[in-house]
């Protein structure tokens, strides 16, 4: 049986925000049938593209059509009808945490297929929502709530929603980021199937490159605003070959780690636990030293940052500070004692999107730019311009909305606004997350020099290589404990897997 094929092509297409050419004459095609991957480094307009074709993007320029017809993607409802769905990467922000995951499936029909009807069948809508799910092969109770959801199943559940609209192109921005290596795995298949068996057609976002090699035909490279190259995906095409066309230049991808002098003990966790996850976890850290905390998704490490800064409620255990105990019960007091922790959901609690570069680098520390109650713009205005450059923040201005600049300058805002504050101890929960591998060193460089100024890092990554290229000493978590401590220049790789997929010390003779 001969399957028609639907296509979505894009013809010179330029956007333009402010002080920012996002896109400069795309032009861009996928077909169904297909997984093709769209990289670049952050700011390149992978995201700004993808919002054009889910029709998000309305002021754009040029012309977009699908199946040879032009049509105008002027907002979500027409790409929509097209059958073009798209799930971001804040899967929280798109679901709706107190209903259950039958009504989340089926949100699109309740809102727009029950128009004039008094009653709601809702044994029709949870079949319908189950039968989705069984054909993605995805096993979540429809009844379920979704804020009892893992990130992975509220992935599942978007994607479900996706489909549910006779799907015909499906964008995945940045989906594995949150997951396990077995989720991903899981969502692969997923993928896999829809493109098998209903023959959708699949753009794929990631900076995990190895993950595109795994499962794309084909690689659109983007840069500055334009499609630079369109590469398949072969044995022979390789992630450094992805890189340095991503970047323009060669990339030397082994990071040079600097001498650090290490100082007196600063902070200590003794024996904490907490109602749900930690369980009796006791580390250290000194001065001028990047600790690492490593371990897979849900292994505990982003609710130690949290409890360390407050965010978390602790049942049991001590916090030192240069073997002082303290008592921090919320964010406030732990900001009162120069503790500073970038979140790993920087759009949802690292950065204020609506809200300028400028009163985000003062954020933390409002109190240096307060005079009897009125902010001092002068000095506000004086110390962005002094982390903009530091930094190397791309901002057309100070004035510029965070929520217009790129993923990896959005997560140099957040540490800036930490740095302003002056801040002894810096805790870094997912600090690379989605963004590319330039911006990466950058995050890199600008960490060792938190440390080399003395300072305390505590840096928390799923990611081995990262925790191998820039720490000291790491704790490697398992199952809400500390399941090894390691000096990283005597360890490798294979060993931290070991300790964090539940391997245990005597197992290792």
């Amino acid at each position: 049986m001969t399957i028609m094929k639907s296509k979505i092509e894009v013809k010179d297409v330029s956007i333009e925000f402010p002080g920012v050419k996002a896109l400069q004459n795309v032009n861009f095609q996928v077909e169904t049938g297909e997984i093709r991957a769209v990289v670049g480094a952050n700011g390149a307009g992978k995201s700004t593209l993808m919002k054009v074709i889910a029709g998000t993007n309305p002021t754009y320029t040029g012309e977009v059509y699908f199946d040879g017809k032009k049509v105008e993607l002027r907002n979500p409802n027409i790409a929509k009808n097209l059958g073009i769905e798209i799930v971001y990467q804040e899967v929280d922000m798109a679901l709706f945490p107190a209903a259950s995951v039958a009504e989340n499936v089926m949100m699109n029909k309740l809102i727009n297929g029950m128009k004039g009807r008094a009653l709601v069948n809702w044994e029709s809508i949870r079949k319908e929502a189950r039968n989705v799910l069984e054909t993605i092969k995805v096993d979540i109770n429809p009844d379920t709530l979704v804020s009892n959801l893992t990130l992975a199943q509220k992935q599942m559940v978007l994607i479900a929603r996706a489909i549910s609209e006779r799907c015909k192109f499906l964008i995945l921005d940045e989906p594995t980021a949150p997951l396990s290596l077995k989720e991903t795995e899981d969502l692969f298949e997923v993928v896999k199937t829809l493109v098998r068996e209903q023959h959708i057609g699949v753009i794929f976002i990631s900076h995990r490159l190895n993950e595109i090699l795994e499962i794309c035909q084909t690689v659109t490279v983007m840069r500055n605003g334009r499609v630079v190259e369109n590469m398949k995906v072969t044995p022979e095409l390789t992630i450094k070959t992805i890189v340095n066309s991503m970047l323009g230049q060669t990339f030397d991808e082994n990071f040079p780690k600097c001498e650090l002098s290490i100082g007196k003990k600063t902070l200590e966790v003794q024996h904490i636990s907490d109602p749900t996850m930690l369980k009796d976890v006791s580390i250290y850290a000194r001065a001028g030293e990047i600790v690492g905390i490593t371990g897979l998704v849900g292994a505990g490490k982003t609710e130690l940052c949290k409890a360390i800064f407050g965010a978390r409620k602790i049942s049991e255990g001590n916090i030192l500070l240069c073997g002082k105990p303290i008592k921090i019960k919320s964010p406030t007091q732990a900001v009162k004692h120069k503790i500073g922790l970038v979140p790993e959901e920087r759009r949802k609690e690292g950065v204020m999107v609506g809200d300028s570069v400028s009163s985000n680098l003062s954020s933390a520390s409002l109190s240096k730019f307060t005079h009897y109650g009125f902010i001092d713009r002068r000095a506000e205005l004086q110390n962005a311009k002094k982390f903009i450059t530091e930094l190397r923040i791309k901002t057309p201005s100070e004035n510029q909305k965070v929520a217009y600049l790129s993923g990896g300058n959005q997560q140099k805002v957040s540490v800036g606004k930490w740095l302003s504050a002056d801040c002894d101890i810096y805790i870094f929960d997912e600090p690379t997350k989605g963004i590319d591998v330039g911006a990466k060193r950058e995050i890199f460089l600008l960490i060792q020099q938190i440390a080399r100024n003395g300072k305390t890092v505590l840096y928390a990554t799923s990611e081995t290589s990262e925790i191998l290229a820039i720490t000291n000493r790491t704790y490697v978590m398992y199952n809400g404990q500390v399941a090894a401590e390691l000096v990283t220049e005597n360890t490798n790789e294979k060993e931290i897997v070991f300790y964090a997929t539940g391997g245990k010390t005597n197992e290792r003779a």
